[in-house]
């Protein structure tokens, strides 16, 4: 945690509401998100429960799994599931962007080039909290291999062919997620975090309802109460007011009122499957004695109580259904209220370059799926794994550089730690290269400022929001006196004298990093079928493929 950020939660505590972290709104957010609410069975974090998820405020829809136990009943609760995500996420891959670009030649070693599609938008998932995320990798890893009755050996479990293909995009999603700046699936928990500061700890902001609760106290109280009263406030029943924000439920949710709801269920199923063999029963017997009156009256007296145990299933099942609506409603409001929030902070600069990259992700993964690639392996092999991790920590450099430009807040936490500074531009003195074969313009800019940078001299430094990349070098520095002369390097033209504009001129307000603004690309890997030996080799056809995958029991 940042020096700025302890600051911003001590006085979120002194002030008893949420403190701001940023100024602009650093994740995109899509006109019609997938706000996705998922709940799991207790003790089995990747058994499913329900899911409420619409991208309309006012119609959110539930599926979920009157017997969380029951395979068949779990089938179709993916393939509803199914049904209902895969839609929304298909329907970004029709409108797509022509972007002319090249590509090397790898025979020739030569540049020709290349029209690549990229899909003009993509869809983006919103859920409650980084469980959330979690449970639906497990979800991703549990369906993507799930054998579907048509394929050859379709195994004794068959699944509807769409229910794999929404596992492979909640891989994709997932793992996307983890990619930092990237914004196709947002815990609501993590965005809040990222733009406010509560009087909490992160671990307590995981719970949404008392994260909420920091930023809009009623008068007279403070975000600590609401937060606690959130956390705690329970009904006539027992029951939280504020049920957790899932995947996990309230224990003694469990136990006073799912559990036994689902009891009831399983007896009402058990009555009927009996009255229903009863009347099979009855009705083999009256195809024995024909015309005979008592076994119409036996056949009559079975289907009413057929009827009764229909009704009693459907009244089980309806009871659960408000069961599961009862803890799910409050955090669909909060996520929604959140997103409230987030639209009231304007976008950052650099937003829409990196949801430009989830575009691209978005395409690549649609390309996949066109050309019948296999699903994404359990465990990627070292290239892969490698590759990914470099992604990471770059995107994670470029996220943190990006941010820093785009908010004054952000760049406020580089100057505390020293890695960058604001002056005013005292002077700025015209010098030269003389070295070379003619002079290069080599100019001093003696600078007056608050910070206290750590700029030694020679030490290397980067103008932000200059207009070109401009590079300069630490002649010295005074801290006493608060002044910095730097000397200019790059992004002057290629002229004899500096381009007019390209230099501050005395008096003007500048901002200089110790940090590049641009990250550096890592070292080129091998290709997965090169892998050495020290890496384990490259990756077999046994572990690639998908034929000792887990069933989904």
């Amino acid at each position: 945690m940042s020096l700025l950020s302890t600051l911003a939660r001590l006085e979120a505590i002194r002030s008893g509401h949420a403190e701001p972290l940023a100024t602009v709104r650093h994740r995109h957010l899509s006109d019609s998100p997938m706000v996705l609410i998922p709940l799991a069975t207790a003790a089995e974090d990747g058994a499913p429960l329900a899911v409420l998820l619409g991208t309309d405020r006012a119609e959110p829809r539930l599926h979920f799994v009157p017997q969380p136990l029951n395979r068949d009943g779990r089938a179709e609760f993916l393939a509803a599931l199914a049904d209902e995500l895969l839609p929304y996420l298909e329907s970004y891959a029709g409108t797509v962007e022509l972007i002319e670009g090249s590509e090397k030649d790898p025979a020739t070693g030569e540049k020709t080039p290349v029209t690549r599609e990229l899909c003009a938008d993509a869809p983006q998932l919103i859920v409650p909290n980084a469980g959330s995320v979690r449970h639906l990798a497990l979800l991703g890893r549990a369906t993507r291999f799930r054998r579907t009755a048509e394929e050859p050996d379709p195994g004794p479990y068959p699944a509807p062919a769409r229910v794999p293909l929404l596992g492979r995009w909640l891989t994709h999603l997932t793992e996307r997620a983890q990619v930092p700046g990237a914004s196709l699936l947002l815990p609501m928990t993590g965005l809040l975090a990222r733009h406010w500061a509560t009087g909490q700890s992160l671990l307590e902001d995981q719970q949404l309802a008392a994260q909420l609760a920091w930023h809009s106290p009623p008068p007279g109280t403070t975000g600590a109460e609401q937060a606690e009263l959130a956390e705690t406030a329970r009904d006539g029943r027992g029951q939280l007011l504020h049920p957790p924000a899932g995947p996990a439920t309230d224990p003694r949710f469990d136990e006073k009122l799912l559990a036994p709801a689902i009891t009831r269920h399983d007896a009402a199923l058990a009555a009927l499957r009996q009255a229903r063999g009863r009347q099979a029963a009855a009705g083999a017997a009256a195809e024995d004695v024909a015309g005979d009156v008592a076994g119409g009256t036996v056949l009559g007296g079975e289907g009413a109580r057929v009827r009764e145990a229909e009704a009693a299933v459907r009244e089980s099942v309806a009871e659960l259904r408000r069961l599961l609506l009862g803890v799910l409603l409050p955090t669909w409001e909060d996520v929604w209220r959140g997103l409230d929030l987030l639209r009231g902070l304007p976008p950052g600069g650099h937003v829409g370059e990196r949801w430009e990259g989830d575009r691209w992700s978005y395409t690549g993964h649609r390309d996949r799926l066109a050309a019948g690639e296999p699903p994404q392996p359990r465990v990627d092999d070292a290239v892969t794994a490698a590759r990914k991790l470099a992604q990471r920590e770059r995107e994670q450099v470029r996220v943190e550089v990006q941010e820093a430009l785009d908010d004054p807040l952000a760049m406020a936490e580089r100057r505390l730690s020293g890695e960058a500074f604001s002056a005013v531009v005292v002077e700025v003195v015209p010098e030269y290269d003389t070295s070379g074969r003619s002079p290069k313009p080599r100019p001093l800019l003696v600078l007056r400022t608050a910070d206290q940078p750590h700029a030694d001299p020679g030490r290397e430094v980067h103008r932000a929001s200059a207009p070109t990349a401009q590079k300069a070098e630490v002649v010295a520095f005074d801290p006493a006196a608060g002044l910095v002369t730097l000397r200019v390097l790059t992004g002057m033209g290629r002229r004899k004298e500096p381009e007019p504009g390209s230099l501050p001129e005395p008096g003007q307000t500048v901002v200089f990093t110790l940090f590049e603004l641009t990250p550096r690309q890592s070292a080129p890997l091998p290709e997965p079928a090169d892998t050495p030996w020290t890496h384990g080799g490259p990756p077999s056809a046994a572990r690639s493929s998908t034929s000792g995958v887990e069933e989904w029991a």
